[in-house]
């Protein structure tokens, strides 16, 4: 069985990361041969913003836009990985985390691209990371009392998670996101993405959660 998981369970904060570690853990308890593949951050996860910028808006970042990274990776890239692992005995029964081609990249440089591409000045609006916890302690005490706040104070968690947390492989010895350590796969980077996507050679349907 080949399972995709999420790089984000290296460090379990939240309800969904929990849930998807049980069930790695059945899995690998069930005696079937397992390829776990945890992926970095998809690339439509972090093509949200492009719509503000051709808006004439500036491009969000939590603190300087500077304290995480991550190695984007495609929807195809990831399925034809995720494919061989079928055939490719070398991983089986094995935990794979995986990144995108080519280097880590921070919010701020994902802005300046976008920028770049768009022929403008770079602008950015800087959210303190302190209103995010702020907004989540909030609305989980407010969720104790009206139920359908529950969910939105877990959103709020989540984005305070992705705020402050790399989408790399974390060494356990130094509990530092390491990006040499985070494996490359395939061929199409996020830049390279967000050009066609610029062109309107490509599209990206990200679902009801979408932040931006």
């Amino acid at each position: 069985m080949v399972l995709l998981s999420a790089i984000c369970v290296q460090k379990p904060l939240l309800a969904f990361q929990h849930a998807k570690l049980a069930f790695e853990s059945v899995l690998m308890e069930s005696g079937l041969t397992y390829s776990i593949v945890r992926p970095t951050a998809f690339f439509k996860s972090l093509s949200g913003q492009i719509s503000r910028l051709k808006q004439g808006k500036p491009f969000v970042v939590f603190g300087d836009g500077m304290r995480t990274a991550c190695k984007p990776i495609g929807d195809n890239d990831p399925a034809h990985y995720r494919a061989e692992c079928l055939d490719d005995t070398r991983r089986h029964n094995r935990i794979l985390p995986i990144g995108g081609p080519g280097d880590a990249i921070t919010p701020r440089q994902q802005g300046e691209h976008l920028f770049a591409l768009l022929g403008r000045t770079p602008q950015f609006k800087q959210v303190p990371i302190a209103l995010l916890d702020a907004v989540a302690r909030t609305l989980g005490g407010l969720g104790r009392v009206v139920p359908s706040l529950a969910g939105k104070a877990e959103l709020a968690r989540i984005g305070r998670y992705y705020a402050t947390e790399s989408m790399l492989v974390l060494d356990p010895v130094s509990g530092r996101y390491d990006a040499d350590a985070t494996p490359s796969v395939g061929s199409e980077t996020l830049f390279d993405f967000y050009a066609r996507l610029i062109k309107g050679e490509a599209e990206t349907e990200r679902g009801d959660h979408a932040v931006f």
